[in-house]
């Protein structure tokens, strides 16, 4: 990777989307609703509704829609509607699995090849992410929190595994939005010091520890809310 490289090339942040085409645009935007929970799980929307709220055309919006679908991140419920789906406890149980498995891999992969200047910006993902959980502030804690996984995914150079985890957090995201709806944010727990720490002082599976624990303790939380509904 680059050196200089210092910002994560997600669909967010990336540079080239004033290039894009306006479906592109549409996509990036619905997107991040769901992934940050401004669409509920369960909750409905119609294609009308996000014409306006969008303010674009029909076809970008029928566009996105045929994408996200596709991706597992909206189910069509007929009649022009689309929803974020329900989480099931097999479907959590499943998403832990994966997760587990590839971002302490990737995060193995990022702490044998992150530069002094990704760490430091790293570090102050982090202290954004702080902010937000003290101010309450959830909408930013679940940006500030994508983010620094994404990130660390990105400097691990491995593009197969790091699209794969990002359709994962598509899929878990809306839910993580429920739980911090329901518990706030001050009894969010942490692991990213610990995280921080091991990639400083270069120990690649601390590293790795420290991200399978704080995977463990997002699928914990979503398990927990799903069993009080």
């Amino acid at each position: 990777m680059n050196q200089e490289l210092i910002a994560p090339t997600n669909p967010f942040t990336s540079e080239d989307t004033g290039k894009a085409p306006v479906h592109q645009h549409v996509y990036e935007r619905l997107r991040a609703m769901i992934l940050f929970g401004d669409l509920a799980p369960g909750q409905a929307v119609t294609i009308q509704g996000l014409t306006s709220e969008l303010g674009v055309g029909m076809t970008p919006v029928r566009e996105a829609l045929r994408r996200l679908i596709a991706e597992g991140a909206l189910t069509h419920q007929g009649n022009r509607r689309v929803s974020v789906p329900i989480l099931t406890a097999e479907s959590v149980e499943e998403l832990g699995f994966m997760r587990k498995a590839l971002e302490p891999e990737l995060t193995r992969r990022a702490a044998n090849r992150i530069t002094t200047a990704q760490l430091a910006h790293l570090r102050s993902c982090d202290d954004d992410l702080n902010m937000a959980i003290e101010q309450g502030d959830v909408g930013g804690y679940l940006t500030h929190n994508y983010r620094f996984h994404a990130f660390i995914y990105d400097c691990a150079n491995a593009a197969i595994m790091t699209a794969t985890v990002d359709q994962l957090w598509l899929r878990f995201g809306p839910s993580l939005r429920v739980v911090c709806g329901r518990f706030g944010t001050n009894n969010l727990p942490d692991r990213h010091m610990d995280l921080l720490n091991a990639l400083s002082a270069g120990n690649t599976e601390a590293a790795a520890e420290a991200m399978a624990q704080d995977v463990e303790q997002g699928i914990r939380q979503v398990r927990a809310a799903l069993q009080s509904d």
